[in-house]
C-alpha cells in the first residue's frame, strides 16, 4: 500500500477580527441550531457568544487551553443577562459584535451583540471571571489586562 497524499494547504475556521477595538465573528445557522420551524433555539446564541469571546481571545494571543494546562487560571463565566429581539432562522448569516466595557482586577464586562444585517436580534452583557484551577478568583495575568484595557479603550489588536 502506498503512502497517502500530502495534505494541501487547507482554510483555517474563521477567528472574526478586530476594528477599533470591537470583535466581529461570523457565524452561519445551521438545521442543528434550529427546532423544527427553522427558527434558532434560544440557548444557542449563548453558544454563538462563547465562541466569539474564545475566538477574540486567540486572535489576542491568549493561549486559553495553555493556561489551563499549566495551572494559572481560565476565564469562566460569573454573570450573563441576554435580551432576545428577534429571531434567526436556518441559512441566517450572522455577526457576534464583542466589545470590552471594563476590565477588573479578575473580571472583564463585555456586550456582546448576535446580529443579522442593521438588526439586533440578541444583546447580552456578560461577565468573565478568572479563576484557578480550584474555581477561586484569581488576577488576571497582567499582560492580559493590557490587552483587555487598550480594546477597551478602542484600539484595534493586530492579529
Amino acid at each position: 500500500m502506498s503512502a497517502p497524499p500530502p495534505i494541501p494547504d487547507l482554510p483555517q475556521p474563521p477567528s472574526g477580527r478586530f476594528a477599533g477595538g470591537v470583535h466581529y465573528y461570523p457565524v452561519r445557522i445551521y438545521f442543528e441550531d434550529t427546532d423544527t420551524g427553522g427558527i434558532v433555539y434560544h440557548a444557542n446564541y449563548l453558544r454563538f457568544m462563547e465562541r466569539a469571546r474564545s475566538d477574540m481571545l486567540r486572535l489576542m494571543n491568549i493561549d486559553q487551553r495553555g493556561s489551563i494546562e499549566s495551572g494559572e487560571g481560565v476565564y469562566t463565566v460569573a454573570r450573563i443577562a441576554i435580551d432576545y429581539r428577534m429571531p434567526a432562522y436556518l441559512d441566517d448569516d450572522l455577526i457576534v459584535i464583542s466589545h470590552v466595557l471594563e476590565v477588573g482586577g479578575a473580571t472583564c464586562r463585555m456586550d456582546q451583540r448576535v446580529m443579522r444585517g442593521n438588526d439586533i436580534l440578541t444583546n447580552g452583557e456578560v461577565t468573565v471571571a478568572f479563576v484557578s484551577s480550584t474555581g477561586r478568583p484569581k488576577r488576571q495575568p497582567k499582560p492580559w489586562v493590557a490587552l483587555f484595557n487598550r480594546i477597551a479603550q478602542g484600539e484595534s489588536i493586530d492579529s
